[in-house]
């Protein structure tokens, strides 16, 4: 699973596709049968966790260098899909981690890869990405937080909103103001542990869906971390958050491929058990047809997602435009499946007692986070191809 540039844009290689099989059959047979309890209980997902760790799947993406396995772009994208279409509490656990991660993959001293890389390929840590505040989310350079250099140590004080898996990770990859006057280019990223005299997390926000990953407050109170859990340079924080969201949209178009997939796989069996008018429903036409295109949706946003993950891998001069694409398309394609989904099986699609309306919640946030599908818009008008 060692990490190439050269795999075809539009075709999975052998070694791909052997571990979209032992994913598919993992996620079946030890994440699948907690999924609706994770959900009514709004649990995190211990045993999903333990089950990606037992396989080494929590974090494929850690170089090889810092004991990981060295997995290129397409093959965390098919990890994170395969139990998204399952679970897609679950499948936060390699998405955030390679969020969280990646900022110190890119830019951080080889010393801090080698302090929280290890533990995070081990299994030992989960990592998580502190972006966003109350009175900073789409605009996120207005950040208030602040870290201020006090000899050899940096203080940081401010709260971050919508952290996801806060609480359950040991390391958090925290954006901070260090010179004010600088807007954008005064912000620096730093790593705060949980353990971090002065961190502190709010409730778990009640939500709509992927209620199985905690969603919480992160509270900086006077936190003083040494000067070297800095990430990169002072005042290249904000690059850094944003050439890493370049590359991890693609885990969020990946998400939702697998929770439209889920969808769809759920639908296409039901069609052809439930009988109506002395047939299978699945034989009618206009059923038919709410499947061509709930397929034909859902092939295009695979499509563009691996291509955009063979980007990803090359860093290609258009990575930003295609990695906005992959996930604004893809999200509103699992939001457009999913609701399909529930439209085929009724009345029985609006209850608990069946999958797909879980499905549906848990689409509807691949449209808002790390980005809105608006913000995502604004991005590639921005970027378009030459």
């Amino acid at each position: 699973m060692a990490g190439s540039p050269d795999f075809d844009l539009y075709r999975t290689s052998e070694e791909h596709d052997m571990l979209r099989e032992t994913v598919r059959a993992l996620a079946e047979a030890k994440i699948a049968p907690y999924a609706a309890e994770v959900d009514e209980q709004a649990r995190f997902p211990r045993e999903a966790l333990d089950a990606l760790v037992a396989a080494d799947l929590q974090a494929v993406h850690v170089p090889e260098a810092f004991g990981g396995a060295g997995a290129d772009a397409l093959a965390t994208v098919i990890v994170i899909e395969e139990v998204a279409r399952v679970c897609a509490s679950s499948s936060l656990i390699p998405a955030v981690n390679k969020l969280g991660s990646l900022p110190v993959i890119l830019s951080g001293s080889e010393d801090l890869k080698k302090k929280y890389l290890a533990p995070l390929a081990k299994g030992e840590a989960m990592f998580s990405y502190c972006l966003s505040e109350p009175d900073a989310g789409s605009d996120a350079a207005g950040m208030k937080t602040r870290a201020v250099r006090d000899g050899d140590y940096w203080v940081l004080n401010g709260v971050k909103r919508w952290i996801t898996n806060a609480g359950e990770s040991e390391y958090y990859t925290v954006m901070a103001v260090t010179d004010p006057e600088k807007r954008s280019k005064g912000i620096s990223a730093f790593v705060v542990e949980k353990s971090d005299e002065g961190v502190s997390f709010g409730a778990p926000e009640k939500k709509l869906g992927i209620k199985g990953s905690p969603t919480r407050e992160v509270y900086l109170d006077n936190v003083r971390i040494p000067a070297d859990r800095m990430i990169g340079a002072e005042g290249t924080g904000f690059a850094t958050a944003m050439k890493t969201l370049d590359h991890t949209r693609i885990t969020i178009a990946a998400q939702a491929l697998g929770i439209a997939q889920g969808a769809l796989d759920y639908a296409k069996g039901y069609v052809q058990e439930r009988k109506q008018f002395g047939k299978p429903i699945g034989d009618f036409q206009g059923v038919q047809f709410m499947l061509a295109d709930m397929a034909m949706k859902l092939e295009a946003a695979r499509q563009l997602t691996y291509a955009a993950a063979a980007k990803s891998e090359r860093v290609d001069a258009d990575l930003t435009f295609f990695g906005a694409a992959a996930k604004c398309y893809a999200s509103d394609a699992a939001m457009e499946i999913t609701l399909d989904a529930i439209q085929l099986l009724g009345g029985y699609g609006y209850t608990r007692d069946y999958p797909v309306e879980r499905m549906m919640r848990d689409a509807k946030i691949t449209q808002l986070y790390e980005g809105t599908n608006q913000i995502q818009r604004i991005v590639m008008a921005r970027n378009l191809p030459k």
